[in-house]
């Protein structure tokens, strides 16, 4: 696992053994996190199987520059993250946007057209409200909690799991996960929630996989299917998953999807 950090955002790399398959592959993290998320599982799984795998972090977030001023950053700075980050790749990159990221990617597909898209448990076209007033109904702590994050506190490390999972996590790790969370730019919570919200019929010119988990608080199956039906797709929910998917026990189950679309795709 390679990290490089300068003037320049924050990159995870995970290369294959061997010759690397043409087409690499580019990981967008969520709100309150960074590219550490997909360092566990994500990345080396798709280096063994012979991609060049890098996770981006987002300006403000993991080891990228701007965290004094995250709230400055707006959904547009994060796309331009996703466009210079693509721009200095060799060949264009296969886009895995979790949550936030998800947003992200689809915003960059606005004006841009990727060999295929995974839009993994992602905020959908048309934006958070109803993902929060979801929350703000089924789970009011979690809502408050998530809240006095965005906002520069701590939640509790049981918000945290909560938040992110359905299935058994470690302590050790659960503890690993809550020491890197961080704040998020209020400007893009609020660019999700009001503002710019994709125009769908500019996305449908690039291939999507779109999935969602069964018992995610934030980003319910619900919505991941009201994303597929707004680009055409099927929507994939996995059972017994949280919104954490890469994390969750069972984080190999939408990888191995992820995988046998790429080869459906020929990439």
């Amino acid at each position: 696992m390679n990290s490089s950090r300068s003037e320049a955002n924050e990159v995870l790399t995970c290369l294959p053994s061997g010759k690397a398959k043409p087409t690499p592959l580019l990981f967008i993290h969520g709100a309150y996190a960074a590219a550490w998320c997909w360092e566990d599982h994500f990345l080396p799984f798709f280096a063994k199987a012979g991609y060049a795998a890098h996770a981006l972090s987002l300006s403000g977030h993991g080891g990228s520059p701007g965290r004094r001023h995250l709230d400055s950053f707006s959904i547009a700075d994060y796309v331009s993250d996703v466009v210079k980050m693509v721009d200095s790749m060799p060949a264009p990159p296969v886009l895995i946007g979790h949550s936030m990221g998800g947003f992200v990617v689809q915003k960059y597909l606005e004006d841009h057209v990727a060999p295929g898209a995974v839009l993994m448990c992602a905020v959908p076209p048309q934006g958070l409200m109803s993902a929060a007033f979801g929350l703000m109904f089924s789970k009011p702590s979690l809502m408050k909690d998530m809240n006095n994050l965005m906002s520069g506190g701590k939640s509790s490390i049981e918000t945290l799991r909560e938040a992110l999972f359905a299935q058994e996590v470690s302590s050790d790790d659960l503890k690993r996960y809550y020491k890197n969370s961080q704040s998020e730019s209020h400007r893009a919570i609020w660019d999700m929630s009001l503002f710019g919200m994709p125009r769908t019929s500019r996305i449908k010119r690039t291939p999507l996989l779109v999935q969602g988990a069964e018992f995610d608080h934030l980003i319910p199956a619900s919505l991941v299917e009201m994303t597929a039906h707004s680009y055409g797709v099927e929507a994939n929910i996995f059972p017994a998953m949280g919104h954490g998917m890469m994390l969750e026990k069972d984080w190999q189950k939408p990888a191995q999807q992820i995988l046998d679309w790429l080869k459906e795709l020929k990439l």
